[in-house]
Formats: structure tokens, sequence, C-alpha cells
């Protein structure tokens, strides 16, 4: 499976492209940040990052799209434009008929690092390693992007069962049945070991 992350954000938004899957090694497609002028009105903003996401869109061919759920701050402005990114993403989503899930913070964090209280320096550090890259991306929205990516192919539950059902289907083969195997590491920790 093909995931497209976003970190919205009207100054930079990230976004990243991974492919994998629960059981599946991870490797990155493609990863960048969309940048757009402050002195800008909104609405021409908003329109750079469609553009941008509709050309990713159009190159890479995800089959989902994960966004980081906007959450409550102090500053009203800054909630505001990333409420306003992150909508923005799941409108060209939708116009392509493609599953939007939205992840939080802490269960990106959870699901990439193990800890959701992770700092982003130790995001950073465990999208470059399971990505088997040679350094963090840069800035850091653009890992956060990888990160939220990471997530959903790891944690998509049912979207994620779903689509290697179909995937099998087209194929011929029969679907693969997940098993109890008896523990409880996460992806994050097996890769940590």
């Amino acid at each position: 499976m093909r995931v497209l992350g976003v970190d919205p954000g009207l100054t930079r938004c990230g976004i990243g492209v991974v492919e994998g899957g629960p059981a599946r090694r991870l490797a990155m497609v493609a990863v960048g940040v969309i940048r757009t002028p402050a002195a800008d009105e909104v609405p021409l903003r908003l329109l750079a990052i469609e553009r941008e996401l509709e050309a990713w869109l159009d190159a890479h061919r995800p089959d989902a799209v994960a966004i980081e759920r906007v959450f409550a701050q102090h500053n009203v402005r800054t909630v505001m434009g990333t409420a306003q990114a992150s909508a923005t993403a799941m409108l060209c989503a939708a116009r392509r008929g493609l599953p939007v899930a939205l992840h939080t913070p802490s269960e990106v964090k959870a699901a990439v690092t193990g800890s959701g209280r992770a700092e982003k320096a130790q995001v950073g550090a465990m999208v470059t390693r399971l990505l088997r890259l040679d350094a963090p991306p840069k800035p850091a929205d653009a890992a956060d992007a990888l990160a939220l990516a990471i997530c959903h192919l790891w944690r998509g539950g049912t979207t994620n069962r779903l689509a290697e059902a179909v995937e099998a289907h087209r194929s011929g083969r029969p679907p693969q049945i997940p098993r109890y195997t008896g523990t409880t590491r996460t992806p994050a920790r097996e890769a940590r070991q």
C-alpha cells in the first residue's frame, strides 16, 4: 500500500509518500515541503497548496492520504491556517475518491517511536531508521509527513486490511489472515531492537 502523509500548515506543509504495510518493509517514495509566502493572501496560499498536492497525487498515485489531526493551540491564527491546509488536503483526496485518515500527533509518535510523548528529534531519528535513510528529512515538517504515512500503514486497521484483500482478489491469490503471535510488540519496538 502507498500512503501520502500530510503535515498541514500554511507556511510549510510537509508531504511524504511511503510504501509498505504492517508486515512489509517500508520504503520512502518521495518527501518534500510545500512553502507559501506569509505575505500572500490566505486564498492564494491555499491555492498553491492545492496545486502542489494535486501534482503529488498525480505523480505518486497513493492508495490513501494520512493527515495530522488539527488540535487546539493557544494561537488561534495558527490553528486556523493549519485547519485550512488540512481541509485542502482532504478536498484533494476526496476529489479522487481516496480514503482519508486523521491521526493525532501522539498517535503518530506512538506508532513510530513507541511513545506518544516523543520529541521531534526522536521521531526524525526513527523515521530515518525505519526508512533506511542517510539523514533525517529536513525540515521537521517533512519527517512528520513521513511519520504520518508510516503511522497509517501500521495502524490503518480496516482500511489496510480492505486494500490488501482487494489486491489479493485482483491477483487471484487468497488473502492473508493475520494470526495472533502471542506478542504485543509494535513494529516501532521491533525496529529499535
